[in-house]
């Protein structure tokens, strides 16, 4: 059966994915949660605080001395601006693909759940990557650091799980929805 010009102009639009936007928000806002609470606030790591002891060979540089935490907070900046890269871009891919009806997809259950999953991803990536595989650091060391760093990965596990499952609860955005639906 063919279809009309007109056909087509009245056919419903399909949801709009919101998955990699959230996804790229949670990685991103969940690399600041690390870096501003770890790195910064409770200062129980810097990107390069366990390179005496990594499995790459990488300089040790101690943030006990001035030259070391120089370098341990240049890469900490290197680490935020990845992170803001991908909140940048997460925000970007969401507004080219919710063209209306925006302030309903901040309240939506889909958009925060992927967020979460993001950052339960953001958390099993960088904590198997840095801690397990990198070894250039780890969540708090000392002698009980394999269990922070398990810690961090049962986190992201439940993060990534609760957003999923948050994210099936909620509605697919509409773009073409009325002000007010999402």
């Amino acid at each position: 059966m063919a279809t009309t010009a007109g056909d087509a102009r009245t056919a419903p639009t399909p949801p709009v994915s919101i998955r990699l936007p959230g996804i790229l928000l949670g990685v991103g806002l969940g690399g600041f949660v690390d870096g501003i609470l770890l790195h910064q606030l409770l200062q129980w790591h810097h990107m390069l605080t366990s390179t005496d002891h990594d499995r790459i060979g990488v300089k040790y540089y101690s943030p006990r001395t001035v030259s070391g935490l120089e370098m341990n907070t240049v890469w900490d900046g290197i680490f935020h601006a990845v992170c803001w890269i991908a909140v940048l871009v997460g925000l970007a891919v969401l507004y080219s693909r919710v063209t209306h009806n925006r302030r309903a997809v901040w309240r939506s259950r889909v958009l925060w759940g992927w967020v979460l999953a993001g950052w339960g991803l953001f958390n099993l990536v960088e904590g198997l990557l840095d801690h397990q595989i990198l070894g250039i650091h780890h969540v708090h060391g000392g002698p009980h650091q394999a269990w922070w760093d398990a810690g961090f990965l049962v986190l992201g596990a439940l993060l990534l799980a609760g957003g999923y499952l948050l994210q099936r609860g909620g509605r697919p955005v509409d773009p073409g929805a009325p002000r007010g639906a999402v």
